[in-house]
């Protein structure tokens, strides 16, 4: 599975979105984020796994916690699909375009 695909996944369940929208604000422990979610903590840590293995989410020990933030590399991965696909749909709107005149 390709990396986009992977990520793209991960984001289809509405908690997921959820976490990683509260993340792009900035990084965030697992109780913040369950203190704002209406899910558990080991649920939230569950979701947090996905993403992280999505590579949509990194996260770096903090004296005894850990922070989660997004991950760059993975949110890349996204956009590379996403603008090829977009500029695959500005060229056959061209070429319907110039069909038509």
């Amino acid at each position: 599975m390709e990396p986009y695909q992977t990520a793209l996944a991960a984001l289809g369940d509405p908690t997921r979105r959820l976490i990683f929208e509260r993340l792009a604000s900035g990084p965030l422990a697992v109780g913040q984020l369950a203190d704002e979610l209406p899910v558990s903590r080991p649920a939230v840590s569950q979701h947090l796994k996905v993403l992280k293995e999505a590579r949509l989410v990194r996260d770096r020990a903090v004296g005894t916690r850990r922070l989660y933030s997004v991950d760059p590399v993975g949110v890349r991965a996204v956009r590379d699909y996403m603008d090829e696909l977009w500029g695959r749909a500005l060229a056959n709107f061209a070429r319907v375009v110039e069909e038509e005149q």
